[in-house]
């Protein structure tokens, strides 16, 4: 699990490749759960809740970018 704290210090490109990996991640875990081959079922809570954390601070950041400029 990513916490907050560690991922204010990457940078918005390293957040968004982030969420891509995530995303994929994701979708991989449904599609399991959808088939019957998940045995983590705890890992698509996770993996839902540290995508919306990466959302949150890629957001603050842009808004800090936009605002200093």
């Amino acid at each position: 699990m990513a916490k907050a704290q560690d991922l204010k210090t990457l940078s918005v490109d390293q957040l968004d490749d982030e969420l891509v990996k995530l995303k994929k991640e994701q979708f991989n875990l449904r599609f399991q759960r959808a088939t019957g081959q998940l045995e983590n079922t705890a890992r698509v809570r996770q993996v839902r809740r540290d995508i919306a954390r990466i959302r949150t601070v890629a957001s603050a950041k842009r808004a800090e970018a936009e605002a200093k400029a």
